[in-house]
């Protein structure tokens, strides 16, 4: 194991998703060989631009538009073989090349129609306690992982282990669905014959992908570990319920790749220079205002695969303690901190009151979280347009000094910031954590 010790870098989210975590893989990407996605499914869309090329990625790794990288997705997701195949045509049709760069691993688990019918029923039938799932049979498939009862990409690309696995497990979901909820289930023979033909479809690209990474990393290949969703909503440490259903944090990068944790060298936390959630569950710095209205349309703060308005609100710096601590990030990369070009003043909330006592850290409890009133530190804002800036020293002074005031209170250093949309629009900070894994110019195009 030695071989490979220090061999890999997390980007994991650092707030409660949709921080731009594709932006940050698709611009570093070149510095390493291999990418692969560690958890999650097709609910986190993560998006990549440059030039006047845009992709949204669901299941993909976002080292896909990088000539020469390998892409891997690992045990430790719940794939839709039906939307996987969905993205790749997509991504093809783009003139992406997705081929012999793309492994799947023979253990992530299958997503049927039927968990995702589960999971809209449930929400449903919440009401308004819901937790504000997309819907799209995540975290069912994740219940059938945990009670062993689901089904592996392994049991897919074998037509009758899958058709004797996958029966009475969707029989059961129907009778669920129909019993608890009176909705119709999938048709199974439709169901099944569906998807005996997308494991056809997917066969190539099916492996091992824990020894194969093993294998690469030995060879003294790089490995770029990339998370989705974000710390706050990891099942372990985020606002739960309120959560998906993986580890976000840089442990489910080393059970979600089946890799030793002394393979992770160094941890990156994508944050945005504001904060955003979509879904239910507590938001203290949630602004219901003009402003956030502002912020939202400036930043385009609607989900990348549901189109969802996300909730808009100042930096939260105990959100980001929290990920420091839990995820011993050795980076921020800071991103859109051009959306904020245009405020009078800009906040920070260093801490919480909650009942009229003093709170540094998220509590365990979302009904006392919910309570929390933030605790603001105001700074000026520097009201000039900073967008395509790649140059720290060619930011205002105001930008640089919100920038290093936000470093110390949460206790990290930004190594990259973003100043548009594009991978061109990028300041990568010379001296720091991140930028001693660089080895390319990394606004350039493949």
């Amino acid at each position: 194991m030695t071989h490979i010790k220090g061999s890999a870098l997390a980007v994991i989210g650092g707030q409660w998703g949709d921080e731009g975590k594709g932006k940050v893989v698709d611009l570093i990407s070149p510095s390493f060989d291999l990418v692969a996605r560690y958890q999650g499914g097709h609910n986190a869309g993560h998006t990549v631009k440059f030039g006047d090329k845009h992709f949204a990625l669901r299941l993909v790794p976002s080292g896909i538009c990088r000539a020469g990288v390998m892409n891997v997705i690992g045990n430790g997701l719940v794939v839709d073989p039906r939307a996987l195949l969905s993205e790749m045509e997509s991504l093809r049709a783009a003139g992406v090349t997705v081929g012999d760069n793309l492994r799947l691993s023979d253990r992530a688990h299958v997503i049927l129609p039927t968990h995702a019918l589960l999971d809209g029923a449930r929400e449903k039938a919440l009401g308004g306690a819901n937790i504000g799932t997309t819907s799209r049979g995540i975290g069912p498939a994740y219940e059938s992982k945990a009670n062993r009862t689901g089904l592996r990409i392994a049991d897919l690309v074998d037509p009758d282990r899958f058709c004797a696995i996958a029966r009475p497990l969707v029989a059961h979901h129907d009778a669920v669905l129909k019993h608890f909820y009176g909705v119709e289930g999938a048709p199974i023979d439709e169901t099944l014959e569906t998807y005996i033909e997308c494991g056809r479809k997917l066969a190539r690209f099916v492996t091992d992908t824990s020894a194969f990474l093993h294998g690469e990393l030995t060879k003294g290949k790089k490995l770029l570990c990339e998370g989705a969703q974000g710390i706050m909503l990891d099942v372990d440490h985020g606002t739960y319920p309120f959560v998906t259903s993986s580890s976000c944090a840089p442990g489910g990068a080393c059970t979600g790749l089946g890799l030793p944790p002394s393979a992770l060298g160094a941890v990156v936390a994508v944050m945005k220079a504001y904060t955003t959630r979509v879904g239910s569950g507590p938001f203290p710095t949630e602004l219901h205002d003009e402003t956030g209205e502002r912020i939202r349309t400036r930043g385009n703060e609607f989900g990348t695969v549901t189109g969802r308005p996300r909730r808009v609100g100042w930096f939260d710096a105990v959100v980001a303690r929290t990920a420091v601590r839990v995820t011993g990030l050795d980076a921020i990369a800071l991103t859109k901190l051009d959306v904020l070009d245009d405020h009078d003043e800009i906040r920070i909330a260093t801490g919480y009151t909650i009942d009229g006592k003093s709170v540094s850290a998220v509590p365990a409890r979302a009904d006392l979280y919910e309570r929390a009133k933030p605790v603001y530190r105001t700074f000026p804002g520097w009201k000039a347009s900073i967008a395509g800036i790649e140059s720290w020293n060619a930011l205002p002074a105001r930008a640089r000094e919100y920038v290093s005031a936000l470093e110390e209170i949460v206790g990290a250093k930004v190594g990259l910031l973003s100043t548009g949309p594009r991978r061109e629009e990028t300041i990568v900070r010379p001296g720091t954590a991140l930028d001693g894994w660089l080895k390319t110019t990394v606004g350039q195009p493949a």
